[in-house]
């Protein structure tokens, strides 16, 4: 619903004096442009009727003033009003003279200010003028207009007369339709506000209900709770949290509590507080049975999938451990086949021994993997933190992983400064996220393209890089990646992995406080970026390249 902007007070007061100003001048101009051309003719001459317009323009430039300064200042106008009129009717022959008409000057001025409290002083203040206009034409020898005069200011009373009541009525006419549409719409607010879901009210610092409206609560409609403590909702128990909550909101402008609901044990509400003017409090109470069950419900089921999220990893670890044992002595009896240590083995028996070490490599590694994220995921895994070259830790995988490189017919190559890169951290970690970073770029890299790894330091941050000129990652993919088990490409290329790798790396940056990045397009190469902040001392040397 659009939300209307109600005009203020002082927006109102502003536009009442701005028009009362301009009526004022214009009668003053009328005057004065009159008595001009009057004088100009030779027609007026210094005397009473001189003396007559000079009360009206006078009265004109004395209401103007007074209608800056607001409804004691509008009722004074339209007094001053009186008294000229009144004065001008004196002058000029009183009832019956040409001027007789400015004895209706101050209803004409009333209806300038647009109050209808004015109408009645206006009407009264004109009675009395036209009264002592009577008393004084029937009492009194008064003087009388210049007959030559006498056509010209029955004309300006009469101009100056129908003009100012037009004017004032067309204004009051608007302020009336005006207040119509703001009662209406103060009749459409009080609506919303009796039939919203809520129990609204307005509290004193103490809690104490000054206003309500809405919804009945707890069997105390908002009517039965103005004059009476907010506390009447809730039972005594809940009391100082409800206090509480009221002197944070008058301390921070905004507070909010569940309480338990009196009169009902199951009850729950939900209040909301925010500090209004002159020390006040608004409060919105809403019934939050459903939504306190609701909640309890979700946290029951969080905790229940954190629980059997921990024992699927626990499970996992402990399942590791158990595969590790006999896959160690596979790999052992395997590696004295192929080595041929107990004597000579048929060239296809010692095959078949290779690619059981292989596998079992394999398989250890994919273990390890799994252990190392179970470990992560149930926050068993500690880093074990030392003070050690980055260098000497990405320099020992390379060589790790040069000879899978060369079997790839892939260029290997490293980028590391001259000058040490010493570093707070997990070496096994960081030689971890190398080699994991390093696998996946030779995995993915066809023969003949290149895998470049840059170590660098930037102030507190060591800066691992690994580019290849691989087959790339599509777009939609790059979200997945980094998460346990995802893997991207089609089904040929996710054989070649078990989507564990790039996960590790995310999760032993961030558990040294760092990020991993990785850019990325199809048929351009990957690059995967990983930053720590564990360099001992800043560090920013030239480089040196490996390979």
């Amino acid at each position: 619903m659009a939300r209307a902007r109600p005009t203020s007070s002082k927006a109102r007061r502003r536009s009442d004096a701005a028009f009362g100003i301009a009526w004022h001048a214009a009668w003053a101009a009328l005057v004065l442009a009159t008595a001009a051309g009057l004088a100009a003719a030779g027609r007026l001459a210094v005397g009473p009727d001189l003396a007559a317009l000079a009360a009206g323009a006078g009265a004109a430039g004395l209401g103007g003033l007074l209608s800056t300064l607001g409804h004691r200042g509008h009722a004074a106008a339209v007094l001053v009003w009186g008294l000229a009129g009144a004065a001008a009717c004196h002058l000029t022959g009183g009832v019956t003279g040409p001027l007789a008409a400015w004895c209706l000057a101050p209803a004409a001025a009333a209806t300038v200010f647009r109050r209808r409290e004015l109408l009645a002083l206006g009407a009264a203040a004109s009675v009395a003028a036209a009264a002592v206009s009577a008393m004084d034409t029937a009492l009194l020898p008064l003087p009388q207009a210049d007959p030559q005069l006498a056509p010209w200011l029955s004309l300006l009373a009469l101009a100056t007369i129908a003009l100012g009541l037009a004017a004032g009525l067309v204004g009051f006419q608007g302020t009336s339709q005006r207040d119509v549409r703001r009662r209406e719409r103060v009749d459409q607010v009080l609506e919303l506000l009796e039939r919203q879901p809520l129990l609204l009210a307005s509290l004193d610092r103490g809690g104490r209900v000054l206003a309500a409206a809405g919804a009945t609560i707890g069997g105390y409609s908002p009517h039965d709770l103005e004059g009476r403590s907010l506390g009447h909702l809730v039972p005594e128990a809940e009391l100082p949290a409800l206090a509480g909550a009221l002197a944070l909101a008058a301390r921070q402008g905004r507070a909010s509590v569940y309480v338990a609901q009196g009169g009902d044990p199951d009850g729950w509400l939900e209040v909301t507080l925010r500090a209004g003017d002159e020390g006040r409090i608004v409060a919105a109470v809403r019934d939050a049975r459903e939504q306190f069950v609701r909640e309890k419900r979700l946290e029951a089921e969080r905790v229940t999938a954190e629980q059997q999220n921990a024992g699927k990893s626990r499970f996992l670890a402990n399942m590791s451990h158990e595969l590790r044992t006999p896959l160690n002595a596979i790999m052992g009896f395997s590696d004295i086949m192929r080595q041929r240590l107990f004597g000579p083995l048929g060239d296809r028996y010692a095959e078949y021994a290779e690619l059981i070490h292989e596998s079992g490599t394999h398989l250890l590694e994919l273990i390890n993997d799994v252990l190392d994220m179970s470990k992560i995921e149930a926050e068993r895994f500690e880093l074990t933190i030392e003070t050690f070259d980055a260098r000497d830790a990405v320099t020992s995988v390379l060589r790790l992983m040069r000879g899978q490189a060369e079997r790839s017919g892939v260029a290997l190559r490293g980028v590391l400064p001259i000058a040490p890169l010493p570093v707070d951290a997990d070496r096994r970690a960081v030689k971890q996220i190398a080699i994991n970073l390093i696998s996946n770029a030779l995995k993915f890299t066809p023969r003949g393209g290149s895998v470049t790894v840059t170590v660098q330091g930037h102030g507190d941050t060591l800066e691992l890089i690994v580019a290849d000129t691989g087959v790339g990652i599509a777009q939609d993919d790059l979200d997945r990646l980094g998460r346990p088990f995802e893997q991207a490409g089609d089904a040929e290329q996710r054989a070649a992995g078990s989507g564990l790798g790039l996960s590790l790396v995310r999760a032993f940056a961030r558990l040294h406080g760092g990020e991993m990045t990785v850019e990325s397009a199809m048929g351009e190469g990957t690059t995967v970026g990983v930053r720590l902040p564990v360099l001992v001392e800043e560090a920013q040397q030239p480089l040196r390249r490996q390979g």
